[in-house]
């Protein structure tokens, strides 16, 4: 099953999307520097771009870079007058996404923010608020990361925070897996938060099984 989810993919990818040489590079020099191998995938990224543009965004707060692949779709997104924040915990990956978003002709309407992200967030508050949040970092904290977001942003934000089904482990109520948990709390606080509206979709490709979280700020 697991092959024709990423078969598909390869279809998807040919069909609507295309070869790409600058999400090619990032590819490979992201593997070239043994960063690990957890990109969203091409449909994914192209859904993440079309999502920016249909919302209108020009200021897109990214957490959790890796190595650009998804801020190279993003950046594309709000065009040249646009700007995407993105924040990185471990500077090797900061560097690598830096050299890919100059290569992909992005790089000056990007910025790479390095350090643990509740650090960084904080220093965002006195800035514009954000038209687009795109949620990707460590799973346990991705509840404190919506928490920030909503902090930073306006009525009508969009909030998209990624791998929330986890294979469908959600679902154990008792699972003692920290990230199982972490998905089970932030899609319990999307929907117990009032100036929120939410929902999530499962998902399968040649990233397996899981899904994602989409928010509207209401209020």
């Amino acid at each position: 099953m697991a092959d024709n989810w990423s078969a598909t993919d390869n279809y998807l990818t040919d069909v609507l999307i295309g070869d790409d040489p600058a999400l090619s590079s990032a590819l490979e020099a992201n593997a070239a520097a043994e960063l690990p191998p957890i990109d969203v995938s091409a449909p994914q990224g192209k859904f993440l771009h079309l999502l920016a543009r249909i919302r209108g965004a020009r200021r897109v707060l990214e957490i959790g870079t890796l190595g650009g692949y998804s801020t190279i779709w993003l950046a594309r997104a709000v065009g040249e007058s646009g700007r995407v924040v993105t924040l990185e915990y471990e500077r090797k990956h900061a560097e690598v996404a830096r050299a890919n978003l100059d290569r992909a002709g992005v790089g000056d309407r990007v910025d790479i923010r390095v350090g643990p992200a509740l650090d960084s967030l904080p220093g965002l508050v006195d800035e514009d608020p954000f038209d687009l949040v795109f949620i990707d970092a460590d799973k346990e904290n991705t509840s404190n990361y919506v928490r920030a977001a909503l902090g930073l942003s306006r009525p009508g934000t969009v909030i998209v925070v990624d791998n929330v089904v986890r294979a469908g482990t959600i679902v154990d109520q008792g699972s003692d897996d920290e990230r199982v948990r972490a998905s089970r709390d932030v899609l319990e606080l999307l929907a117990r938060e009032p100036r929120l509206d939410a929902t999530a979709l499962q998902t399968v490709g040649s990233k397996g099984w899981d899904g994602f979280a989409l928010a509207v700020v209401t209020g």
